[in-house]
C-alpha cells in the first residue's frame, strides 16, 4: 500500500497527529479563503513541498498517490465547460475559464493539504485522534474494518495471482479471462468468510465497545501542537491578506 509505505516511513511520523491535523485544517480553510487561482496553486505547492521535502515522502510516490484524485478533478472541471438553459439547451459556458480555474485551484490546494496529512500520519494514529475527539465508535469501527480488509484482499489477490501464474493461467487471452473470473470468485468467497468472522467476533462482544488497539506515544506533542497552531495562524493571515 503506497499510502501506508509513506505514512510509516516519513521523517514526520513521530510528530503528534493533532499538530498535523490542525495544520491541515488551516490549509483547508486557506484554500477556501484563497481569492485567486494563483494563491490556491501556491498553497497546493506549499503542502506538496512540505510532504516531499519536509516529511521526506518520495516525489514519485506522491505523484502516484495523487494521480487518481487529480484525474477525477480534471474530469469534474471539464464538466464546467458546458451550460444548460431552457432556451438554448447544451452550449459552451461563457465564463468557463474563470470558473474552472477557481474550482480547480481551490480543489487542488485542498487535495494537497489532505495528501500531506495522510502521507505523513498512519491511519491508527488518525483513528486514535478521532477517538479522542469523541467520534462515534460505529464510524471508527467501520474505518478500522475497511482498513484491515484492504490488506486481506491485497494478500489474497497476490497469492491467487501467483498460483495462477505457476499453472500458466495467463498463457493466452482465453486463459487470462478464465483466471480473472476465478480470481473474482475466490475473492468473493474470502470476503464473505472474513465478514462472517467479523460478525461473529462482534456478536461475541455483545456489540459493546469499539475495536481497540495500541496507539503510539508522542513525546513532544504539546510543542508540536503549539508550532502547528502558530504556523496555521500565519498561513491564514497571509492568505487573507493577499485575498483582500
Amino acid at each position: 500500500m503506497l499510502i501506508d509505505t509513506a505514512a510509516y516511513g516519513n521523517r514526520w511520523r513521530w510528530i503528534a497527529p493533532e499538530a498535523k491535523a490542525g495544520f491541515t485544517l488551516a490549509g483547508l480553510l486557506a484554500a477556501f479563503l484563497a481569492g485567486s487561482p494563483v494563491i490556491a496553486l501556491m498553497l497546493a505547492l506549499l503542502f506538496a513541498l512540505l510532504a516531499v521535502l519536509g516529511a521526506g515522502v518520495p516525489g514519485r510516490l506522491w505523484l502516484r498517490v495523487a494521480l487518481l484524485p487529480l484525474g477525477f478533478l480534471a474530469l469534474s472541471s471539464l464538466s464546467l465547460l458546458f451550460s444548460v438553459t431552457p432556451e438554448a439547451g447544451w452550449h459552451w459556458a461563457p465564463d468557463a475559464g474563470a470558473r474552472i480555474s477557481e474550482l480547480a485551484g481551490r480543489s487542488l490546494a485542498a487535495l494537497s493539504a489532505l495528501l500531506f496529512l495522510v502521507l505523513s500520519t498512519p491511519l491508527p494514529d488518525l483513528v486514535g485522534l478521532l477517538r479522542r475527539l469523541r467520534c462515534p465508535d460505529a464510524l471508527l469501527d467501520l474505518m478500522v474494518v475497511a482498513y484491515r480488509m484492504l490488506f486481506v484482499l491485497t494478500a489474497a489477490v497476490r497469492a491467487t495471482c501467483k498460483a495462477q501464474e505457476a499453472r500458466l493461467g495467463h498463457a493466452s487471452r482465453r486463459q487470462s479471462l478464465k483466471s480473472l473470473g476465478l480470481l473474482a470468485a475466490n475473492l468473493l468467497v474470502q470476503v464473505w468468510h472474513q465478514a462472517l468472522g467479523l460478525h461473529l467476533a462482534a456478536a461475541a462482544r455483545n456489540g459493546e465497545g469499539g475495536l481497540r488497539f495500541l496507539s503510539a506515544g508522542f513525546v513532544h506533542a504539546r510543542r508540536d501542537c503549539w508550532l502547528a497552531l502558530l504556523a496555521g495562524i500565519c498561513l491564514l493571515a497571509a492568505v487573507a491578506g493577499e485575498s483582500v
